[in-house]
Order: structure tokens, then sequence, then C-alpha cells
């Protein structure tokens, strides 16, 4: 009533001179309080509708994010969202400096080394004179192979130490922890011992993507879900203008999820791309061991719990725990490359030698 009432109310109220707990029985006010009791229904009605609409964009940037990350968790279509990645990737760093002529050439190729750990693929004449899309097809099928060496490279570095414990051991372990680097971080990448062995390795690759993806994917949507709170309180002030709030926040939060989208892709296949078995100094290296029933501790550590009691059968099981693996295949400073690159390991981008 003190909202949304008339002022007469007031003064018919103050004239009949009611007191505090008294009873009031006439219509006309009984009317009044109605009336009023509407008016704040629809207020609030109008205040949840806004809020729905604003948690509604919200929601469509969370339903594209929970399916990349839904697809990494259960493997389904992740070579397909890398390889869009490395696609998305193509075209935006040859949009960004093609622009600009022969100024832009070396900020292109070292774009490709930091993001894609690539040369160019073509020169500066090329890169002038080619359309977009042939130039960025080019860096998608030179990234492409480029990938592929660099995770058979992880696979036939792994594959020594996974056969010898899986040969050994897998009566006690059921899974693996590889450490793989891509130079600023370390990744502890948990797989299946024995899907390991029977793949080649290939199911260590695909953990390891897995874990990249979420990662990246978490990191950057926790800043994006910031911004878009700083957004929506600042958006405010747009009604000042006679501008909707709404539609403001429904184009800035649109641009913000693109350019989260382009950091996460970059982020992906960059760390991808130089994701290597950490390997020590070549005179600290050596040649991962044939199998052996007496395995050499050396190579990796092992953990083993202690006997626990099963609390639905009350019998004694002896838990299996993780084995880390620790693969430095023996690799000088001036041998060829193990990731397939076909150069000097020194002077191979992204192994942080040169």
């Amino acid at each position: 009533m003190r909202l949304f009432s008339s002022d007469r109310i007031v003064r018919i109220m103050d004239k009949l001179g009611l007191k505090d707990g008294e009873v009031i029985q006439h219509s006309m006010i009984t009317n009044a309080i109605e009336r009023a009791q509407k008016k704040v229904e629809e207020n609030n009605f109008g205040i949840r509708k806004r809020l729905l609409e604003y948690d509604d964009v919200m929601n469509s940037q969370r339903e594209v994010i929970y399916k990349k990350r839904r697809h990494a968790l259960f493997g389904e279509r992740i070579d397909v969202d890398i390889l869009n990645m490395i696609f998305d990737m193509s075209d935006t760093i040859t949009a960004e400096h093609q622009q600009n002529g022969r100024e832009g050439f070396e900020d292109f190729k070292l774009d490709l080394i930091r993001s894609l750990s690539l040369e160019s693929p073509v020169n500066e004449g090329e890169f002038i004179s080619m359309k977009p899309d042939e130039v960025s097809d080019k860096i998608y099928h030179a990234a492409i192979a480029n990938f592929t060496r660099r995770s058979q490279a992880i696979s036939k570095q792994a594959m020594p130490v996974i056969k010898n414990v899986y040969e050994t051991k897998s009566h006690i372990y059921n899974n693996i922890v590889v450490p793989i680097t891509d130079g600023l971080r370390l990744f502890n990448i948990i797989t299946n011992l024995e899907k390991a062995y029977k793949t080649q390795g290939l199911d260590l690759v695909k953990s390891y993507e897995k874990q990249v993806i979420l990662a990246t994917i978490d990191e950057h949507w926790k800043e994006n879900l910031r911004e878009l709170d700083e957004l929506r309180t600042s958006v405010q002030n747009a009604s000042y203008e006679q501008k909707d709030p709404l539609l403001i926040y429904k184009l800035e939060s649109f641009n913000l999820f693109k350019a989260m989208m382009e950091r996460v892709n970059k982020g992906v296949v960059s760390t991808l791309m130089k994701g290597q078995i950490p390997i020590s100094e070549a005179d600290e290296v050596h040649e991962a061991p044939a199998v052996r029933r007496h395995s050499d501790r050396s190579k990796y550590r092992e953990e083993k719990s202690d006997v626990s009691s099963d609390s639905s059968s009350g019998k004694q099981t002896e838990e299996k725990h993780v084995q880390t693996v620790r693969v430095t295949p023996k690799v000088g400073r001036n041998e060829p490359c193990p990731c397939g690159s076909g150069k000097k390991f020194k002077n191979c981008h992204g192994h942080g030698l040169e």
C-alpha cells in the first residue's frame, strides 16, 4: 500500500481515525489493497522474467561448453573437435596477419611457431598473392601432419616402459601415469595399462588429448562466467541512454564467448602440438630396458596400498593403485628428434634447447 496505493487512501484512513491493530472492513480499502497486491505481483513477475532472459543467454553458452566437455569425457568426436580447432586456428592466424601484407609475414611466421610449433608452409610471395582460404588450407594440412608426428612420437617414447610394466606388473597395477609437458605445464596423464599396451600407446595419446581439452575449457569457462557477471552489472547503465540493457548484454556476451572460444582453441592446439614426455640431459639418459622379470625401478615409481577391508563382503582385498611411468629415451642434442620432424633435437621447436 505504501508503494502502490494513492494518497487519497492515506487521507481517508486518517479521517476515519482507525487505530493500529483495528480490523478494516470497508470495501474501498479492500479493493485498494487488492490493486496494490496485483501491482506488486506484476512487478515481481517482470523482474523474474528479466532474470530468466539474462540467464537464457548464459545457458546457450553453457550448452556449447558442456557439449564439448562431454565429447572429451566420453571420447565422442574428440578427433573431429581437434581437427576443427586446428582449422579455426589456421583461419584466425591467416586473417590476422595477411591483411598487413609484407609487414605481417614475419609476425605470421612467429605466430605459427608459437601456436602450432610449425614453420610457415608458404613463402613471402605466396603469403601475399594467395587467397586467405588457400593459405589457411596449407597451414591446416601442415599442422595435421605435425600433430600426427607428435602423437606418434609420444606413443613411441612411452611404449618400451608400458610394455615392460604390462608384461611384468599387470597383475598388480591397472592404470599408469605418464608425465607429458608442453614446456610450460606438466600433465600427469592417467590411462589404462592394458589399453595402452594393446593400442601401442594410442590410448595414452587419447587420454592426453582428453585431459588437455578439459583443463583448458574449464580454465577459460570460469573466467568467462566472471566476465559475464561483471557485464550484467555494467549494462544496467545503458537504460540512462534509453537503450535496452538486455540487447547490449546479448551483443557483448556473444563477443566475449567468441573471444573465449578462440583462446580455448589456441590453448588446446598449442599444448597438443608441443606435448612431449620430459627428456633428461643427454649424458643422463638411458635406453628403456628390454622386457625383464625384474623391472628397473629407476624408470618408474611403484605405490601399493595396504590391505583394506571390503565393507560389503567383509573379505580382505588388495587395492590396486596407479603406476607412474617415466620414459627417458636416449636422445643426444645432435641426434634426430624423436618427434619425427627430421631435425636435430636441439633445433626442434618446442623443446627449449636452442
